[in-house]
């Protein structure tokens, strides 16, 4: 009698066991098929609006610019309805004001820039300039910067020397940066022309990407304002100013750009 209550006892404990082992395996079989399942549930994706045509999309497919997002490489480098280069940095100036009623930009006056004076051969030399347009500038920091700490000037663009592009002023609006200027007998160049600003002087040539990049930005500008008449500040401002100089290429911007000659009034010469 014992001896079939030993063995009634060990197959209780061993179906006990099997049961225990089976549920223990369905367990995690179980586990195992709810993992897959949150695994092919996508994470929630953050949702940004295009800065150009305002269309919303998954960031993960955007193209980030700074703290701006764009939906295609081609919005990316456009110019927008409010006068901005997608593609520049951004570095807003205080030194603008309103175009005169009606009135948009039909003139692009090249300059050149550099701060301190060749300060750009061996060394970056780029945040000065955008110091200078921000009116943040340090003056202590350099001899040169004293002379012209009470400055209150600006451009639309900025091409630094690696071929960066800056913009400080609207296209709408207007920067200071032609002062006292005539152009074919029209005075006041400030308000019918946008300034673009190469880093360099007359002393170095300026660089292959920088013409890269001003052919570009040419381009982009030409899609929004046609026609657009091209001149150095020398041209608008003879006697007083001198660039963007004789190491700035008119050919190679002209060829570069394909920009017709006749909007090229002042000739391709060097000068």
């Amino acid at each position: 009698m014992i001896k079939w209550l030993l063995l009634f006892a060990g197959a209780s404990l061993f179906y006990l066991w099997l049961k225990g082992k089976k549920q223990a395996q369905l367990n995690t079989d179980q586990a195992a098929k709810a993992k897959a399942k949150r695994a092919k549930i996508p994470e929630p994706q953050e949702i940004v609006r295009c800065h150009y045509c305002s269309v919303h999309l998954p960031q993960s497919q955007a193209i980030a610019q700074e703290d701006r997002f764009y939906c295609s490489k081609e919005h990316l480098d456009s110019l927008d309805a409010q006068g901005w280069l997608g593609s520049a940095a951004w570095r807003i100036s205080p030194n603008q004001d309103s175009r005169p009623m009606g009135l948009t930009p039909d003139l692009v006056v090249v300059h050149h820039i550099s701060l301190p004076p060749s300060g750009y051969v061996g060394r970056n030399c780029t945040q000065f300039i955008v110091d200078f347009f921000q009116n943040t500038l340090d003056s202590a920091s350099h001899p040169y910067f004293e002379e012209i700490a009470t400055q209150q000037v600006s451009s639309h663009f900025l091409i630094s020397r690696r071929g960066e592009i800056f913009q400080f002023v609207s296209t709408q609006n207007k920067a200071w940066h032609a002062g006292v200027s005539s152009f074919l007998g029209r005075e006041k160049c400030n308000d019918f022309s946008i300034g673009i600003e190469l880093e360099g002087d007359s002393e170095q040539p300026f660089e292959e990407i920088q013409y890269a990049a001003l052919a570009k930005l040419s381009m982009e500008l030409g899609l929004v304002y046609p026609n657009l008449q091209f001149a150095g500040h020398s041209d608008i401002a003879p006697g007083r100013k001198t660039d963007p100089g004789i190491q700035f290429s008119w050919h190679k911007f002209q060829a570069k750009t394909g920009i017709s000659v006749k909007n090229l009034p002042f000739g391709l010469d060097p000068r």
